[in-house]
């Protein structure tokens, strides 16, 4: 039985997802386990997701995209070629400074964000899932 290869957006979705998945596992070991870790990991994970599911979508077109982590950056790749995903996408920015700094530095010690990235990275995971 012959394997099949998956395309570069394939990749990236299910890389998008263990992403999410595991933000949410950390979030939960930290609200309910006494997880201890800093919680910038969270964010890293769903700033990760973010750029995974821009980047699925932008392959799944043919549009050539920089080795960024700038979620910015890939949404004006995205306005720029007439592809709408949602309409609060742009509140997703944030997340850019957890991209490098959050893994280097202590820039954000509060959760409260945290519920509404969950909201925002589901939607935006299921209408990435309809356009691949």
């Amino acid at each position: 039985m012959a394997t099949k290869l998956l395309k570069q957006h394939e990749v990236l979705f299910i890389k998008a997802r263990e992403d999410f998945i595991a933000a949410k596992y950390l979030l939960d070991g930290f609200n309910h386990h006494g997880l201890e870790l800093n919680l910038e990991i969270i964010f890293f994970h769903f700033q990760q997701c973010a750029e995974k599911l821009i980047k699925a979508v932008l392959d799944r077109h043919q549009i050539k995209f920089p080795h960024t982590h700038d979620l910015d950056n890939l949404m004006s790749l995205l306005e720029e070629n007439d592809i709408f995903l949602f309409e609060n996408l742009e509140e997703l920015l944030p997340l850019t400074d957890f991209a490098v700094e959050g893994r280097y530095a202590i820039i954000h010690d509060d959760l409260s964000d945290s519920d509404r990235y969950i909201v925002l990275l589901n939607t935006l995971m299921e209408i990435v899932a309809a356009k691949l």
